[in-house]
Parts: C-alpha cells; sequence; structure tokens
C-alpha cells in the first residue's frame, strides 16, 4: 500500500491547469481600508457598514424576492414562528449576486481565510411583527473544533429595510468571538447591543460572534438578506451543487462559480473524476 506524504507546499499549490483560481480577482480597494475595516472585525468580531450599497437597490431587490416567498412563518423558535424565509435563492434569481460578490466583502473575506473559500448560505429573512427574539448562536458552532479558535465561518447581514431598536434589528454581543467553550451568562447577555442600521447597510461578522435576530415589537415586517461564507475546507449548509440548475450556473459571474464550490481548494478538494469541477459547466 502506498502512503502519500502530505506538505505543506502540497496543501498550498494550485495543480490547477486550465482553470486558475479567480480569487482575489475582485476589484481592488484601498488596502488601508480593508486594514481598518479588519482592526474592527478582529477586534470587536463585527463591523457596520453604512449604506454600503442605496435605498435604491434594496426597494429592487425588495420587489424581486416578496412574491417568491414560500411559507408565512418557520418551522421552529430559531427560523422564527413568525419569520418568513427563503432559501436558494440563486436557483430561482440572481437579484444578490453583485451583493454576494461585492468588492469589500471578498476583500474581507480574502483576510479571513485561505482563497476559494466558499459561499455557505444565501437568504432573505422578513421578520414580522410580534416576533420573539431568536435564541442566541454563533454560526460556525456546527464544525466541532474547540474554542477559541480561529473562524471558520462569517457573514453579512444586509439591511433591506431600516433596522431600529423596535424592528427587530440583530442583537450581537461585541468581543464574544473570543470566548472559550462556554454559553452567554446574564452579565454578557446585558452587554447586548442592537445592530441598527439604516437599509442598506452592512453587518459584517465573524462566525464565531454570539448573536441572534431581535424582537419584532414595531407594526412593520423586518426584511434582511444574510450570505453566509465558510473556509474552503468546511461542508457549507446550502448544497448549492443539488439545489442551482448548473444551466443557471453557467450565467453566473466566475467569482460566484467559485463561491458555489465549481472551484479546488489544492491541491484537489473540491475534484469531479480527478479534474476541475469548472468542466462541468463547459460540458452542458
Amino acid at each position: 500500500m502506498s502512503h502519500r506524504i502530505v506538505t505543506s507546499e502540497t496543501i498550498t499549490s494550485d495543480l490547477s491547469g486550465r482553470y486558475k483560481s479567480t480569487a482575489g480577482s475582485q476589484g481592488k480597494l484601498d488596502p488601508a481600508l480593508i486594514d481598518s475595516v479588519m482592526e474592527a472585525v478582529t477586534r470587536d468580531g463585527y463591523i457596520i457598514l453604512e449604506n454600503l450599497f442605496s435605498p435604491e437597490e434594496m426597494d429592487t431587490l425588495k420587489a424581486d424576492v416578496e412574491p417568491r416567498f414560500k411559507h408565512d412563518t418557520g418551522r421552529n423558535n430559531f427560523e422564527g414562528l413568525a419569520t418568513q424565509r427563503l432559501y436558494t435563492m440563486m436557483a430561482e434569481t440572481d437579484i444578490a449576486n453583485p451583493i454576494v460578490e461585492h468588492a469589500l466583502i471578498l476583500g474581507l473575506l480574502d483576510r479571513i481565510f485561505e482563497p476559494n473559500y466558499l459561499l455557505s448560505q444565501l437568504q432573505v429573512i422578513n421578520i414580522h411583527p410580534n416576533e420573539a427574539a431568536q435564541p442566541l448562536h454563533y454560526d460556525d458552532g456546527f464544525y466541532p473544533w474547540p474554542r477559541p479558535r480561529r473562524a471558520l465561518g462569517a457573514a453579512t447581514i444586509i439591511a433591506v429595510d431600516d433596522f431600529t431598536e423596535e424592528n427587530g434589528a440583530t442583537v450581537l454581543i461585541p468581543q464574544s468571538h473570543l470566548w472559550g467553550d462556554r454559553m452567554p451568562t446574564p452579565d454578557d447577555k446585558a452587554k447586548r447591543i442592537k445592530a441598527v442600521m439604516p437599509k442598506g447597510s452592512v453587518l459584517f461578522f465573524l462566525g464565531t460572534l454570539w448573536h441572534g435576530g431581535g424582537n419584532n415589537q414595531s407594526d412593520s415586517p423586518r426584511m434582511c438578506l444574510t450570505a453566509q461564507y465558510c473556509a474552503p475546507f468546511c461542508r457549507t449548509q446550502e448544497n448549492f451543487s443539488l439545489s442551482i440548475p448548473t444551466t443557471r450556473v453557467k450565467t453566473f459571474s466566475e467569482n460566484i462559480q467559485r463561491l458555489l464550490g465549481y472551484s479546488i481548494h489544492p491541491p484537489f478538494m473540491g475534484m469531479v473524476e480527478g479534474k476541475h469541477p469548472r468542466r462541468l459547466l463547459d460540458d452542458k
């Protein structure tokens, strides 16, 4: 029996021939901007990027997705018993694709993960009046790696509506990304803050940060779009290769294709029959 010797060079070498990675190919930004944002994310576990998208862009997205909701409520207190969720968006619409691959968001992810990180899930969340607060949690808790540790996931929550004190703005505990393996104490919960922000703003946070949807005490729904990403060696929450038809994936940008798993994490994680998975897009 032969034994493969795995070295650091093997793990990081891109052996692809025809299909080189598009990692880092998004629009270039001032490195000082990335440094400044990452300083806050490293310190606090999150940052609010105000007005990253225009109100008009949010109105267009809202008009596109509202007719697509298939259920009036969630199935449990985590999904929300007065909350609508739209999963597998890209199977129906590409309205959110430019948000998922925004240059600043990808620039931050480039600092957090190895190249060829993945989109783990994408959904719209519409919290209706009288919804209770979501249980506090951290998003990459399903990866059984003891804390404190590096983040294996990161997320964006984009305010499609204004996030206010009353309408269910996301609640978070600053610096909880640094905790070990423990639950929030009453003292921790007393330090919770609400991510109040105008529509078009983005809450960017690490997968190790404790947070949850807030309770909606207003008389109107509060909608957001959330995109979660993960390290390239982690399993994604949504199985995009099954949920999004290949014919649709072919129409997406190379960055979106990479995020959906039509990519290789060196030296060959993600292969199909020993070959780069983007060949599947050429063959159909």
